[in-house]
């Protein structure tokens, strides 16, 4: 384990020029403005696991950003695989609020005497690719690691603990035409014979791991089970749907389907989600598991390609190629929304609707290359 405290960094100087830190940083800084949720965490550690990841490095940048702003002290410990990367992701937040921990959770333990208040868990395998060709590590990274951090919370007598778990979980319905909006008690049917099912049958063995470290150990530990999730933030070479759409509408080329799109879904803002883990932090019950999505954004693959395109400065279209080998990677198709209600009791609304969710991606994704586009 590699620990290393970030002032021994020179911060960088931020890029004031690029869009992409403009656009991250309204984003980040109308959340920590509309969300006094922030003032719960002062004075105390937070831990976040896979903190260069989408979700991760964006409740750090968050954190941090407030207690900047705000000038109260709260800590941040960022677990990584790779301490290089998460020096560069995080250069324009590096302070004496943030201690960087390079280690392998999965095959290694925690084992640090800084006191910690509350955890995020949210590494995790996120590549399609993966679940087909490492599927044996996919299902390694969800449960030891998870149960390295569960020990670890157990140890320390944490106040919370959040999951971070996914739609997945809830398996595939019966095909028909009707889109079923399931709540959280509403599963349907995985097959543990198909290989692609190695995330979601470890997301559900690490929930119910979750719950029996809560039962046997009394671990404060509660569940967000996120759709996908995308907004400002993104790597650019993320190999999610999403991501794909946008960098290709970006750079003026096709937009190639290997299934028809009929998979509908709905889907949440990156700053939506990050403010529903904290209301879930706070509020939420122990043992129960909460449906992070904006229930207004349901659409198919193939109508958020074709929306996506019709961002492009270029004229591109949607082409679909079901005669490649890529297919094994995808789920059959699914028709599934998550309901929110449950999250909506404990205070949580949404902020941004699908349109703003795309347009606020295509001027992160932009930054990064120069493009424009006419969203």
């Amino acid at each position: 384990m590699i620990f290393t405290r970030s002032k021994h960094f020179t911060k960088t100087a931020p890029k004031d020029d690029k869009m992409e830190n403009i656009v991250l940083k309204q984003d980040i800084e109308g959340l920590i403005d509309d969300c006094n949720l922030y003032e719960c965490f002062e004075n105390k550690t937070i831990l976040v696991t896979g903190a260069t990841g989408l979700i991760g490095s964006l409740i750090v940048k968050s954190f941090l950003a407030y207690a900047e702003k705000s000038k109260k002290k709260i800590k941040l410990i960022a677990v990584v695989r790779d301490r290089k990367k998460a020096i560069d992701i995080f250069r324009d937040y590096l302070s004496d609020f943030i201690d960087i921990v390079e280690l392998d959770i999965v095959s290694k333990e925690i084992n640090f005497e800084e006191k910690v208040d509350y955890i995020f868990h949210c590494a995790s395998r996120t590549a399609s690719k993966d679940f087909v060709e490492k599927p044996v590590e996919t299902i390694e990274t969800a449960i030891y690691g998870t149960n390295n951090i569960l020990k670890f919370a157990n140890k320390k007598q944490v106040k919370a603990m959040v999951y971070l778990s996914s739609l997945e979980v809830y398996g595939i319905p019966q095909l028909g035409d009707e889109v079923s909006c399931l709540d959280e008690k509403q599963y349907k049917y995985l097959d543990p014979m198909e290989v692609r099912s190695s995330y979601s049958e470890g997301k559900r063995m690490v929930e119910n791991l979750c719950v029996s470290y809560s039962v046997e150990y009394n671990v404060p530990v509660k569940i967000a089970r996120l759709t996908q999730t995308f907004g400002a933030g993104i790597n650019y070479n993320d190999t999610r749907v999403f991501a794909e759409f946008a960098r290709c509408a970006v750079e003026g080329k096709d937009i190639v389907l290997y299934t028809k799109g009929e998979t509908v879904r709905n889907y949440c803002y990156t700053i939506d989600a990050i403010r529903a883990l904290l209301y879930i932090a706070l509020y939420g019950k122990n043992r129960e598991a909460y449906n992070v999505a904006n229930e207004d954004t349901a659409i198919s693959i193939y109508e958020l390609a074709k929306r996506m395109s019709n961002c492009s400065q270029k004229k591109i279209k949607v082409v679909i190629d079901e005669n490649n080998n890529l297919t094994k990677m995808y789920n059959p198709v699914m028709k599934v929304t998550l309901n929110n209600a449950k999250l909506k009791l404990l205070g949580w609304s949404s902020s941004y609707s699908l349109e703003e969710m795309i347009k606020r991606t295509f001027d992160w994704m932009e930054s990064s290359k120069g493009y424009l586009s006419k969203c």
